[in-house]
């Protein structure tokens, strides 16, 4: 089990795998648009390349950006050249429901050894039919599915029994996550990977009462700094009198 991030924020990316806890980085137009890379295929390179090499040889997702068959096949030859850990995004069916795109899917797996993780499935079946067609990954999007007011968990314990009797390769990916309990939760369900936002990944480290615990710990560990300072007061003995013992008793003078 593993948690992806969900990001095309470098300094995010590297933090997170400063800490050891990244398994992997998902992206897609929408994520990088938002964190800043604009300038057309040129600019996704340039960022692609930047975050595979900080995780390498963890797997990055980047997704084509057409629905055109040849094109997607094109695209996608070119994208996993760029990197030996890159993974190529491809939508299950393509926006009206035109079904190649699981041929190209196929090709790309059994002809051109392109690594495919298919993406933006909402049902175990649609899981379970990328896996068949050869998928690395298989994508699900637990929080749209949470949406439209179903249980996502019932579709990962599906397609997860579905894959393993079936000895797939295909390694269940659940993102759309909206809240940190879903991460956990999706992993004990079934899930190989949770993807989440860094947000998400924060939430899961910072606990209120964790915070006021190490508060605490903090101003007591100052309480005793001070306590040390202070010089301990000794009190003079008279003379004529032993402290060797317990109970002091006079001695002669």
């Amino acid at each position: 089990m593993a948690i992806f991030v969900d990001s095309g924020n470098v300094k995010e990316i590297q933090k997170f795998m400063r800490m050891g806890i990244l398994r992997g980085v998902t992206t897609n137009p929408t994520i990088l648009l938002k964190d800043g890379v604009k300038g057309g295929e040129k600019e996704i390179r340039k960022r692609t390349l930047e975050i595979a090499e900080i995780i390498n040889p963890y797997p990055l997702s980047v997704e084509v950006t057409t629905n055109e068959k040849d094109e997607m096949i094109e695209q996608a030859r070119e994208f996993s050249s760029w990197a030996d850990n890159i993974v190529v995004k491809i939508t299950i069916h393509g926006p009206n429901g035109e079904l190649h795109n699981l041929e190209v899917i196929h090709t790309l797996e059994e002809r051109y050894n392109v690594r495919i993780n298919v993406t933006a499935m909402m049902s175990a079946q649609q899981c379970f039919l990328a896996a068949l067609a050869g998928a690395t990954f298989v994508s699900l999007f637990g929080g749209r599915v949470n949406n439209m007011g179903y249980n996502c968990i019932d579709e990962i314990k599906k397609a997860r029994k579905l894959i393993d009797e079936f000895k797939l390769k295909a390694k269940i990916i659940v993102g759309s996550t909206r809240e940190v309990l879903n991460v956990v939760e999706w992993l004990n369900a079934g899930a190989h990977i949770v993807t989440a936002a860094p947000a998400l990944l924060d939430g899961m480290i910072v606990h209120p009462y964790t915070k006021e615990t190490v508060q605490q710990f903090l101003m007591d560990a100052e309480k005793a700094k001070e306590a040390v300072k202070k010089p301990a007061l000794i009190k003079e003995i008279p003379v004529g009198y032993s402290s060797q013992r317990k109970d002091i008793v006079p001695t002669k003078a």
